[in-house]
């Protein structure tokens, strides 16, 4: 589904990533760990096309990414739900409308529309904060929102970087199990993070594989958590 054949990437003179392979098979489940500075939020932006690679092949369902032009690229990215780190949103615009601007720029209907959002925003805890516009909003809510708004239009994808980085450990135990039940459904979920209680807190729900960035290199750090 995502593939990186032996890629590296260099920024300002030194290398981030080096030979990096890595695939991201249908239906599977991965964590990404490493220190800070690490390369975690680099690896993700290269699997949803923000960044190139330097060298080596990177493809996402069986296309060469570096061949996309920007309309294919965006068709892409509509099936690759992203959630940010530092997660922005239009202030002028309610949280609803905010976490909706992904269905109205794919045209779907009203009513679809009102029940998706209803039922999603229900499920990750902001069912009141709809007519809240963002300054209103708190840390966590503001990340409980950027998760809603990536996974609107149930892509086949969703990379999440430190998620959970902004809420308590009980509303990051509910986005978990939101990133485990679309997981059950056949999506492949990737989420960075440096919270090893949340990868031991998943060991009951799903089966996923802990991938650790160390000195530029992917590594196995566990399987069948």
């Amino acid at each position: 589904m995502i593939e990186l054949e032996n890629v590296s990437y260099t920024y300002g003179g030194g290398e981030l990533l080096s030979n990096v392979s890595l695939q991201l098979q249908p239906g599977s489940f991965h964590f990404l760990t490493g220190p800070s500075g690490a390369g975690k939020t680099t690896l993700l932006k290269l699997c949803y096309g923000a960044l190139l690679p330097t060298s080596g092949r990177l493809s996402a369902f069986e296309e060469d990414i570096a061949r996309l032009d920007r309309d294919q690229m965006a068709l892409l990215r509509r099936r690759i739900g992203v959630v940010h780190q530092d997660c922005q949103f239009l202030d002028h615009m309610t949280l609803a409308e905010n976490v909706s601007l992904p269905m109205m720029v794919s045209g779907r209907g009203e009513t679809a529309q009102k029940d998706d959002l209803t039922e999603l925003l229900g499920w990750v805890g902001l069912g009141t904060r709809l007519d809240a516009l963002p300054p209103e909003l708190s840390g966590g809510e503001r990340q409980r929102a950027a998760l809603a708004r990536a996974v609107i239009l149930s892509p086949d994808v969703v990379l999440a970087d430190e998620p959970t980085g902004n809420v308590d450990w009980e509303m990051s135990q509910r986005l978990l199990r939101l990133l485990v039940e679309l997981n059950r459904m056949g999506k492949t979920v990737l989420i960075a993070t440096h919270d090893l209680s949340l990868i031991r807190a998943a060991k009951s729900q799903v089966q996923a594989r802990v991938l650790r960035i160390s000195q530029r290199q992917i590594q196995l750090a566990g399987a069948d958590l």
